[in-house]
């Protein structure tokens, strides 16, 4: 955002004077108006996006569930990769003959870190009839929510 302005205060303009504006570097504006990191102990318990979020990439997966539903909670290139890990999964659906179906799931233990102020780095162990996965996951918080980092289904 070149040349974006904002006004300044500086407290020696005459009173009903209109106020100075001066230009705002790129890194200014960012540190103003962009994604600012917020601290864990400023948000919700992890626990349950945790599970729901690792629930949701194993149905992604199975191509029960549309990546877009929780493309809000991923960093974009989260989403990219699991948009291209389903797109792989789909196909090998179909060159294979099966279809697409709603797998049973039952979730296993969970387990939370916190390695800093603003992240947290979680494991959920996830049972499907065919196997267990292991959903790992890093969350930070941003804007005032969690988002995932990183994701991988080992």
């Amino acid at each position: 955002m070149q040349g974006s302005t904002a006004r300044v205060d500086d407290g020696d303009e005459e009173p009903g004077a209109r106020p100075r504006r001066r230009r705002l570097t790129d890194a200014q504006f960012g540190e103003l108006f962009g994604r600012q990191r917020t601290p864990a102990a400023a948000l919700p318990d992890p626990a349950p996006l945790v599970r729901n979020l690792a629930r949701c990439v194993v149905e992604i997966i199975a191509g029960a569930r549309d990546p877009e539903q929780i493309a809000r909670w991923l960093e974009p290139s989260v989403y990219a990769q699991l948009l291209t890990r389903a797109i792989l999964a789909a196909r090998a659906r179909h060159a294979t003959g099966r279809r697409a179906a709603l797998p049973v799931i039952s979730m296993g233990s969970c387990r939370i870190a916190h390695p800093t102020e603003d992240a947290v780095e979680a494991v959920t162990v996830v049972h499907t009839a065919p196997r267990t996965r292991a959903v790992v996951m890093r969350l930070i918080g941003v804007d005032g929510r969690w988002r995932a980092s990183e994701l991988t289904v080992l």
